[in-house]
């Protein structure tokens, strides 16, 4: 059980690092579409209609990738952040009840992103963004409307990772 436990953590960090990065990514572009905005505004006289819908859409990536980021750094907010340092049996159950809050929560955003209303793939959040395009950029919706799926998907891997992980560590103690 440990080496599943630390592949998965491998896998784990690595997408922590890619989300990170794009995180960063996403800030930097919001930060320069929103300061454009401002100079073309006031100093040109002249601001562009796009900017606004960029930094808008990469405030949302920003955002869904930093959170995956903090979930898997354990910088979330929690009632009990002594119970994130638990080992044993007390540290399993911590883990476990985090982890059964964390996927009561992105489980369902996952399934209607992918499905909609019975299972149809075709009413799905994903599927109702592709046939409509951004009101500036023309752009597929798809493209900022994929950061939600993903960044909860991301999401998921970490708390599998958590939970072989407490699994593992408890049997190592015994």
């Amino acid at each position: 059980m440990r080496a599943v436990a630390d592949r998965l953590n491998r896998v784990s960090w690595g997408l922590n690092r890619a989300a990170l990065l794009g995180a960063a990514l996403a800030v930097a572009v919001m930060l320069a579409a929103a300061g454009w905005q401002v100079i073309a505004r006031y100093l040109l006289n002249q601001p562009p209609i796009w900017t606004e819908e960029l930094a808008r859409f990469s405030m949302v990536w920003g955002g869904l990738l930093g959170a995956s980021c903090a979930y898997r750094l354990r910088r979330d907010p929690t009632l009990f952040p002594d119970a994130l340092q638990a080992t044993g049996v007390r540290g399993l159950v911590f883990s476990l009840i985090r982890s059964l809050g964390v996927l009561c929560f992105i489980l369902p955003i996952l399934w209607f992103s992918l499905l909609g209303p019975g299972g149809d793939p075709a009413r799905g959040y994903l599927a109702r963004l592709a046939g409509r395009q951004t009101e500036t950029m023309d752009l597929p919706m798809t493209v900022f409307g994929i950061a939600i799926p993903l960044a909860f998907a991301v999401i998921l891997f970490h708390v599998l990772a958590d939970i072989m992980t407490a699994l593992a560590n408890l049997e190592d103690e015994e």
